[in-house]
């Protein structure tokens, strides 16, 4: 974490700055990561989660855990799998959003028996943590609608022991639970109009699913921070690319809304004529940011239009005018094809989604072939190094493999 904050005045600062700050996210995994490490920060929290409403039940959507995170070393992740709740008054999550109440526990060892709900102590026997004091705070939006629930764990004080959550600090965490709210609440939006592009696309080709673009954003994520830091690049800088890459991601193949069904469709293989209009998904997809005003724009097209080049110079579209789908002069081949582009000539985040959307096209069943086995596909993916794929790519792929492995379980395909 950052640097504690013990004074009241400062909280109050850092909630104005806050309530900022999240504005700026659009992507809702990100949004998550940061309400919760500011939250912590805010507190002196060890550890913590968030549940995000899902109908009748909240889904254990993010954690944090400092202890923990100091035994894995500060180059691994936290590793945690989803599960749901029932919204009840059975456990301490779901009864705060069935109460719509803030809930400050001093030692979840010692809840009174007279309470409806209880503390599950599975987690802290599995990994040797002890649960001691738990703030669990219900986030609303400005109508009052419970989004989710923040929960905050083992308060720490300036000699780093832990004690209970201060009373006076729940009107503070209130209003930022306001604000985190509120900005979920845009994120949903903004993650349902993208799934909404994302469904035109299933519509016309069944292997453009939500769970897999979803799993290929969360990959080139975690790809592009391990490797901005083996490379030395600020946190705030690699922060501030991360939103915009992750959305971007999640619509690389999105100009396939422009392609014919009778090649999306098609059940068998493609032709050379029909391959070569196939082809074209890439510069339809980079046409329709080609007037960027953002971030956004910029990777969206940067990715949708070199996700399927090759590190080896041997990919698709090469270097493309993406208005006349020409090759740009000075670099047409003898066949009137536009030369691939090789090496850094091919965008960093291009290079790093190509490798995330082939790890999870074989990994994953399609309706034209089943999943390949976890070994099959790695050693494909260490045959095409420095062919297909960026050998420093490569190598931070496979430095967070679990990583990788506990997004695939997070975004399971729908069967």
């Amino acid at each position: 974490m950052t640097e504690k904050i013990f004074d009241r005045k400062q909280k109050l600062t850092r909630l104005i700055q806050f309530g900022v700050e999240v504005s700026q996210i659009a992507d809702l995994d990100l949004l998550l990561e940061k309400v919760l490490t500011e939250a912590r920060r805010m507190l002196n929290a060890d550890a913590g989660s968030i549940y995000i409403r899902d109908g009748e039940n909240l889904k254990f959507s993010y954690s944090q855990n400092d202890t923990m995170q100091e035994k894995l070393g500060k180059d691994k992740k936290l590793i945690y799998t989803t599960f749901s709740v029932p919204i009840d008054n059975n456990s301490i999550a779901g009864f705060v959003a069935n109460n719509g109440k803030t809930v400050n526990i001093p030692d979840a060892y010692k809840i009174s028996k007279a309470l409806p709900f209880h503390f599950d102590s599975s987690f802290d026997q599995k990994v040797g943590y002890k649960t001691t004091s738990m703030l669990t705070i219900p986030m609303k939006n400005n109508r009052g609608e419970i989004i989710g629930v923040l929960q905050l764990i083992n308060a720490h004080d300036q000699h780093n022991k832990v004690v209970p959550f201060k009373d006076d600090d729940e009107p503070i965490v209130q209003h930022f639970a306001l604000y985190a709210a509120n900005a979920i609440e845009r994120a949903q939006m903004t993650r349902m109009t993208i799934m909404r592009m994302i469904s035109m696309a299933e519509l016309r080709d069944p292997k453009e699913t939500g769970p897999h673009v979803n799993r290929v954003a969360a990959y080139a994520v975690e790809i592009y921070e391990a490797y901005a830091k083996k490379k030395g690049i600020a946190q705030d800088k690699i922060d501030s690319h991360r939103d915009a890459l992750r959305l971007a991601a999640m619509l690389h193949d999105v100009g396939k809304v422009a392609i014919s069904d009778l090649i999306l469709k098609k059940p068998g293989r493609f032709n050379d004529e029909e391959y070569e209009l196939m082809k074209l998904h890439t510069i339809h997809g980079a046409f329709l940011f080609n007037d960027a005003r953002s971030e956004f724009d910029e990777y969206s097209a940067e990715v949708a239009l070199n996700h399927h080049e090759r590190w080896d110079g041997n990919g698709y579209p090469g270097h493309v005018d993406i208005n006349t789908a020409k090759p740009l002069k000075g670099f047409a081949e003898k066949n009137g094809k536009a030369r691939g582009k090789k090496g850094e000539e091919i965008p960093l985040f291009g290079r790093i989604v190509a490798l995330a959307d082939v790890y999870d096209a074989l990994s994953c069943r399609r309706v034209y072939k089943e999943a390949w086995d976890e070994e099959k596909v790695i050693n494909l993916i260490k045959e095409e190094c420095g062919k297909h794929f960026d050998p420093e790519i490569v190598d931070v792929f496979f430095d967070i493999i679990d990583v990788i492995h506990s997004i695939s379980q997070r975004y399971p395909d729908d069967h």
